[in-house]
Order: C-alpha cells, then sequence, then structure tokens
C-alpha cells in the first residue's frame, strides 16, 4: 500500500484539494483511503445513541454496523495518542492511502501552498516533501510545482509518484 501525505498550514487548502483529488484516483480505477489527524477533541458519535452511550459507559472500543458501512469508534482511555504508523497498520489495504495532516512525519507529501495564508513554506525545512501544489509561483524551490487548480495533473502527479499501475478509467 502506498502512503502519501496531504500538508500544509491551516486553511491553506488541504481538504478542498482532496475532495477533488480523491475522485481523480478513483475515476482512474484506484482504491483510495484516507487518515485525517485532527488538532482538537472530534466526536463522530451523538449523545444519547446506544454507542454514545457504550463508550461513555466505559467501553474502550464500540464498532457499529449497517448495511451500508461500519465505523469502529476507539477511546483512548488514557493512552497516549498512536502514532501515524500504529493508525496505517489499522486500515484495510488499498492502492494508496493518503494521509492529512501529520506535517511532521517522516512519509512523503505534497506541500498545499497559498501565500495568501500568510505562513512560511514546509518544504523549505522538510525534505520529504515531494511536490508543492500552489495557486501561485512559489520561488526558490527545489520540487515540482503543481498547480492547486489543476486536480488533473496533480493525480497524474501522485500516480507517477507513487508508481501505480495505470488502472483503466472509470467511466462518471
Amino acid at each position: 500500500m502506498k502512503v502519501l501525505g496531504i500538508t500544509g498550514w491551516s486553511g491553506s487548502g488541504k481538504t478542498t484539494l482532496l475532495s477533488g483529488l480523491i475522485p481523480a484516483l478513483v475515476k482512474r480505477g484506484h482504491r483510495v483511503s484516507t487518515i485525517k489527524h485532527a488538532h482538537h477533541a472530534f466526536d463522530v458519535d451523538t449523545p444519547g445513541k446506544d454507542s454514545y452511550e457504550h463508550r461513555k459507559a466505559g467501553a474502550t472500543e464500540v464498532l457499529v454496523s449497517s448495511a451500508k458501512r461500519w465505523a469502529l469508534m476507539h477511546e483512548h482511555r488514557g493512552a497516549p495518542e498512536p502514532g501515524l504508523e500504529d493508525l496505517i497498520a489499522q486500515m484495510s489495504p488499498v492502492d494508496l492511502l493518503i494521509v492529512e495532516g501529520f506535517k511532521r512525519d517522516s512519509h512523503e507529501k505534497i506541500e498545499v501552498f497559498r501565500r495568501a495564508v500568510g505562513k512560511s513554506l514546509l518544504a523549505r525545512e522538510d525534505p520529504r516533501i515531494v511536490g508543492i501544489a500552489s495557486d501561485g509561483p512559489v520561488p526558490e524551490v527545489d520540487r515540482p510545482l503543481l498547480d492547486l487548480n489543476d486536480i488533473e495533473a496533480i493525480a497524474d502527479f501522485v500516480v507517477a509518484h507513487c508508481g501505480l499501475a495505470q488502472a483503466p478509467r472509470k467511466e462518471g
């Protein structure tokens, strides 16, 4: 399973890029999954639902299943937050696992950069950034520069960089 990160400062457009990139890769016939890091407490459950009540009662894991999907919620219960490698090990194999966030980890990444955000370019300090997707010029950078608004070109770069086999494109 290939792993590639999408990184950048808050507000740079990482999620917007992924919202276009994932369907472009799926259309090319690739199976794609994602891991997203949240910097704050979050909950995917609703108070009052049975699964929420199970967790509130002290369950470490609660798995909810239906005909369309299943979700596993795991409470740390005081244990440290798992590292990216531990989280990757929990994922089912796919062609490409895209990691959003985890900017300090050692996997290869594409940086989403917008000068308007007012933050420094991460690629200057991180040699694991293999390309920069930007909405404008980025001077003094020795990595491929990708047009943030050209999703198809970014998808082509990802396929080539990750060595994904050319799968037949899906219609639709």
